[in-house]
C-alpha cells in the first residue's frame, strides 16, 4: 500500500518522495482519510509511529485548497510540549510543503528565543503557527495575534502537556479560538485526565487507537544492573568502553546533577555534554545536532528529551535513575533501536528504586535479569515502611502556586 490511496496533490506526494515516505504507517492509514473529510479526531499512538506527518499530510492538503489572499492569516494551530518537539513538527510543514507553488508561511513560537521576531512573523501574515502553550499564552496576553480565522486546531502529546500544567492554560487559550474548528487530539496514553482535556476540545471526534502489532519496546535489549550509588558514574564509563557505545543518551534526574556528570565525563576523556531547559535555545539546538553528527558522544538529559526527538542511531539509553512516571520509561528507551536498528536500554538500580522498577515491570509485563558487575559493588538494604508526614490543612498548594513555581504563569 502507497500514498496514493489518499489521493494527494502532485506536489505532495513529489515531497512524500523526496522524504522517503514510501507505505503509509498504521495511523496514517487511519487519520489521513479523517482529516481530510474535516472530522474531529482523537488518535491515540506511541512516539514513533508516524502521527506528525499524520496530521501535516492533509492538513497541508486542505491549505492547499484555500484561496490565496494578499496577507496570510493563521489557519492552522499545532500546540507541543516542547522547543524540540515544537521546531521538529515544524520542519515537517515545511519539508512537506516545498514543491507548492504558493507556499504556506510556517511560525515556530517558542520559549528560549526573541520574543520579538516571532512577533514580527506573525504579524507579517503566516498560515501555520506551531507552538508551545507558555510563549503562546504570552503573545495573546499581549494582544500580538489574531487566532479567529482558525480552522485546524492541533493538540500533540497531550498526556506530556498535562504534566505541565496545561489543564490550566487550555482555558485561557480556548477563550480565543473559534468555536468552529477542526479538532486534532493525539495522545500516546488516555488517562481519565486526558480524557477529561479532550472533552473541552471536542465532543463529537473519531476515536483512532493504534496498537502494535510488535511492540518497539520488544525489539530493545533491556538491562538492569543493581549497583550503589556511589559507582554508578564509574560503571558507566565501564559500560560505554567495553560495549563501544558511539552514541549514548543518559537520564539523569535534575539539570544540575546533568552538569555536574557531564563534566566529570569530560575530565575523563569523554566528549560529553549535558541537555535540559535552562540552556539557550540557540545551545539546545548545537548540543543536539553535535549529537547527531557524534560530535559529543554521551549526552546527559533530562526528560526534555524522552519525547520528540528524531535521532535513529543512538546506541545505548541509560537510566542513570528511574523516571517518577512508569509512562516516561517506555519513551526513554524508546530513543534507541529506531529505524529498524538494534538498540541497547540499561537501568541502574539503587537500593532507593528498587522498588519502582518492580512497578514499571508490572506495567509493562516485563521480567528482566538483575544482573551485577564484576568491581562495582552492590550491598542489599532491606528498606523499612515509612509513613509520610500528615498532611497540613490549609497547607496545599494552589494550582497557580504550581503554575508559578513551574514558570508557566
Amino acid at each position: 500500500m502507497s500514498f496514493d490511496i489518499f489521493n494527494l496533490s502532485k506536489e505532495l506526494n513529489k515531497a512524500l518522495e523526496k522524504n522517503n515516505y514510501k507505505i503509509p504507517t498504521d495511523i496514517q492509514k487511519e487519520v489521513i482519510p479523517l482529516i481530510k473529510t474535516k472530522q474531529d479526531v482523537m488518535a491515540q499512538a506511541q512516539t514513533g509511529s508516524g502521527k506528525t506527518a499524520s496530521f501535516v499530510i492533509p492538513l497541508l492538503e486542505l491549505l492547499k485548497q484555500n484561496k490565496i489572499e494578499k496577507k496570510a492569516k493563521i489557519k492552522v494551530l499545532v500546540l507541543a510540549p516542547t522547543r524540540e518537539l515544537t521546531l521538529q513538527i515544524a520542519d515537517t510543514f515545511s519539508n512537506m510543503s516545498q514543491f507548492f507553488t504558493h507556499k504556506p508561511s510556517i511560525v515556530s513560537v517558542i520559549g528560549g528565543e526573541g520574543i520579538g521576531d516571532q512577533l514580527l512573523k506573525i504579524q507579517k501574515g503566516c498560515d501555520v503557527v506551531v507552538a508551545t502553550s507558555g510563549r503562546l499564552l504570552d503573545i495573546i496576553d499581549k494582544k500580538q495575534i489574531n487566532l479567529s480565522n482558525l480552522e485546524y486546531f492541533v493538540l500533540d502529546e497531550a498526556d506530556k502537556m498535562l504534566d505541565l500544567g496545561f489543564k490550566e492554560e487550555l482555558d485561557v487559550l480556548l477563550k480565543h479560538l473559534p468555536t468552529q474548528r477542526q479538532n486534532l487530539f493525539f495522545s500516546a496514553t488516555y488517562s481519565q485526565k486526558v480524557i477529561d482535556i479532550a472533552s473541552k476540545v471536542t465532543t463529537s471526534a473519531k476515536k483512532v487507537e493504534i496498537k502494535s502489532k510488535t511492540s518497539h519496546v520488544e525489539e530493545v535489549i533491556q538491562r538492569a544492573i543493581l549497583v550503589d550509588k556511589q559507582n554508578k558514574s564509574a560503571l558507566l564509563r565501564y559500560l560505554i568502553k567495553k560495549n563501544k557505545f558511539k552514541s549514548v543518551l543518559v537520564f539523569m534526574p535534575t539539570k544540575r546533577a546533568a552538569d555536574n556528570i557531564a563534566y566529570k565525563f569530560r575530565k575523563n576523556g569523554f566528549s560529553a555534554e549535558s541537555f535540559h531547559g535552562d540552556l539557550t535555545q540557540e545551545e539546545r539546538i548545537l548540543t543536539l545536532d553535535d549529537f547527531k553528527d557524534k560530535k559529543i558522544r554521551v549526552l546527559f538529559s533530562t526528560d526534555i528529551a524522552s519525547r520528540g526527538l528524531h535521532i535513529d542511531d543512538i546506541d545505548c539509553v541509560v537510566n542513570y535513575d528511574l523516571p517518577r512516571s512508569t509512562e516516561d520509561y517506555i519513551h526513554r528507551i524508546g530513543r534507541t533501536a529506531r529505524a529498524g536498528k538494534s538498540g541497547t536500554a540499561i537501568s541502574f538500580l539503587d537500593n532507593d528504586n528498587l522498588a519502582h522498577f518492580k512497578l514499571i515491570e508490572k506495567r509493562y509485563k516485563l521480567d528482566i535479569k538483575k544482573e551485577q558487575i564484576d568491581g562495582f559493588d552492590f550491598t542489599f538494604k532491606e528498606q523499612k515502611k515509612q509513613k509520610g508526614p500528615q498532611p497540613t490543612k490549609g497547607k496545599r498548594k494552589s494550582k497557580k502556586d504550581k503554575l508559578r513555581e513551574q514558570g508557566l504563569k
